[in-house]
């Protein structure tokens, strides 16, 4: 009698265990939904005692973690990658902090725009448009696959690629002299950008294309300043995105920080609802996970305060805001940021719902990746 008195106790502490989790796991906190909307980087190698990203992860919640291979802030390449071995093993510390599995990211570009570089033993590769220029797709299938190879193996399961920009502006500092457009034409642009999307899909990788709604056509660098587009952008350049939408293509989207006063008369698209849901959301029917562009680099963060910019972007329909810490470096972003959103709640300016919205989009995102 003793023994099944000890296998009903057992049985009813399994049950409990489990109940506890399933609804730790249901039924997130407001913390843990704002945590995961957010996504940031850090300086270092590995992950050490010191390091804010520690807090950030475990007490924040932090969703997201992005890697570079040069500090801006310092000058210096002494940032997150310097070999194979130490990338994976890194990449594999910050997963451990995490309950909930991160996003790890990267700008795999090719070309100019490769965290990955030959000078730390990483292969080599080429630029999009040395890649559009070719007869076909076939060179693109190929530095994709090994590119998705590559990340997979790191650790790596999000990549802010590829660049759906069409290269309408030659000059363009940021995209067309960097060389990061397929093309001027978005039947090629599409093409080579479905062929990366597939390579990362096929090795559980979410691509992210990006600067939505275009960003081909500026004079200037959003990196260290508004860029305008209100007389140079086409409506052609949301073809790319038309397209590879209604593919069965699994994919994030990333804002432009561009300001275009014909789409909205006051706001960089980052910040705009008119473009983010009435153009991408309920135009062209996008409902995957929406990114930031980085919220400190010099368009948002000299135009813009903190809160302001991240209760529009939010309300834009951004899902995750993403802090480089690689413009500016701030070790206290991301408690900032948590606090600033909470409070938008609290006040009744962001719904909870619209919280839910993201962190389901995300959460689902994670569980496609095979993450959850």
């Amino acid at each position: 009698m003793h023994y099944y008195f000890k296998l009903i106790f057992f049985s009813l502490l399994i049950i409990s265990v489990t109940t506890f989790c399933n609804n730790s796991e249901t039924n997130p906190t407001i913390e843990e939904k704002i945590g995961q909307m957010l996504m940031i980087g850090f300086q270092g190698f590995e992950v050490a005692d010191t390091s804010h990203v520690i807090r950030d992860i475990e007490t924040y919640y932090t969703g997201g973690i992005i890697l570079f291979d040069y500090d801006v802030p310092t000058g210096s390449s002494d940032r997150n990658i310097d070999n194979y071995e130490q990338v994976q093993q890194l990449n594999s510390q910050l997963q451990n902090l995490s309950a909930t599995p991160l996003f790890i990211a990267i700008d795999q570009e090719g070309g100019r725009v490769a965290r990955l570089k030959t000078n730390r033993d990483f292969p080599r590769t080429v630029s999009a448009q040395y890649l559009g220029e070719q007869q076909g797709v076939d060179s693109t299938r190929f530095y994709a696959a090994e590119q998705s190879d590559l990340l997979n193996k790191l650790g790596f399961n999000v990549n802010f690629a590829p660049v759906v920009d069409l290269n309408t502006n030659p000059e363009n500092p940021v995209i067309g002299q960097l060389e990061r457009s397929y093309s001027a034409d978005p039947d090629v642009v599409t093409n080579h950008a479905e062929a990366v999307i597939k390579a990362h899909q096929e090795r559980d990788l979410l691509p992210v294309i990006k600067h939505f709604p275009g960003h081909g056509s500026a004079w200037n660098d959003s990196h260290v300043g508004m860029a305008d587009v209100t007389e140079t952008w086409e409506s052609i350049e949301l073809e790319p995105y038309r397209l590879l939408i209604e593919k069965p293509l699994s994919f994030g989207v990333m804002t432009a920080h561009v300001l275009n006063e014909n789409l909205d008369a006051e706001l960089p698209a980052t910040l705009s609802k008119d473009i983010q849901t009435g153009i991408l959301r309920d135009s062209l029917n996008f409902n995957g996970v929406l990114f930031s562009d980085d919220m400190q680099m010099d368009a948002i963060r000299t135009f813009y305060g903190l809160e302001f910019a991240i209760e529009k972007a939010i309300l834009a329909g951004v899902d995750i805001l993403v802090f480089a810490n690689n413009s500016v470096y701030q070790p206290n972003i991301v408690p900032d940021a948590v606090n600033i959103i909470k409070e938008l709640v609290n006040e009744g300016v962001i719904t909870e719902e619209r919280i839910d919205q993201s962190y389901q989009r995300i959460i689902n995102a994670k569980r496609d990746l095979g993450l959850l």
